[in-house]
């Protein structure tokens, strides 16, 4: 190989690995922040997890995207699917669902499974939802490493929902209750089962698929 090429191999592997790092530089920043609610945890006392879901963030980068948001312990509302919580705790979650719902494809994501005594819908307690019925699923939370997964009952599509995060309870509103018991420490990864990427194809793309948006993951710590 002559030394014009070998210089030009050589400007060719450098800028390949200056673009890696650029990539990689640029995922790092992107992530999003993890809201501890192991901080300052008291042994033997529950901890309080409340998230929203929405039907369109409605800021950048995807302002029509739907997405879940988490309640930080101070209580602001932080664009996250990352959350940390401490090992072998019951977790008390309330989810309200500002996002409209349809039928199912597959019914089996209906059904309340891997909680501590169902969940409540409104404050009524509730095991499964019959998408067929009424304003049908909007979402669904779902850790399938630890058999958890609550339907969202949505909100009617014919209401004037909320068209950007964070919202309030003055928008249409269904609020979700649950409990589980934290396992031990490990990153368990947690999604919506229900395809509502719209504009992609079958509804997986987009915010099913996006880290921030409609799945993430709870870091158990001890």
């Amino acid at each position: 190989m002559s030394t014009s090429w070998r210089v030009v191999a050589f400007v060719g592997a450098v800028a390949a690995i200056a673009v890696g790092v650029m990539f990689a530089v640029v995922a790092l920043v992107r992530e999003p922040p993890t809201v501890n609610f192991a901080q300052g945890h008291q042994s033997g006392r529950a901890v309080d997890v409340t998230l929203q879901t929405v039907g369109s963030y409605g800021s950048n980068p995807h302002p029509t995207w739907v997405s879940y948001l988490v309640e930080s312990p101070g209580g602001a509302w932080v664009h996250t699917t990352y959350w940390q919580v401490p090992a072998h705790t019951r977790v008390n979650v309330t989810i309200v669902n500002y996002d409209s719902g349809s039928p199912l494809r597959n019914q089996q994501a209906g059904l309340v499974t891997g909680t501590l005594g169902g969940a409540t819908l409104n404050g009524k307690q509730f095991r499964l939802i019959d998408s067929n019925a009424g304003n049908g699923v909007g979402h669904t939370f779902s850790i399938p490493t630890l058999g958890l997964n609550v339907p969202l009952y949505g909100n009617s599509s014919n209401a004037t929902l909320c068209a950007a995060a964070p919202c309030t309870e003055k928008s249409p509103h269904e609020v979700i209750q649950f409990s589980f018991m934290s396992p031990g420490p490990g990153q368990y990864p947690w999604q919506c089962f229900v395809p509502c990427g719209l504009g992609f194809l079958y509804g997986n793309g987009g915010p099913m698929q996006t880290i921030g948006y409609m799945d993430g993951f709870m870091k158990v710590v001890a």
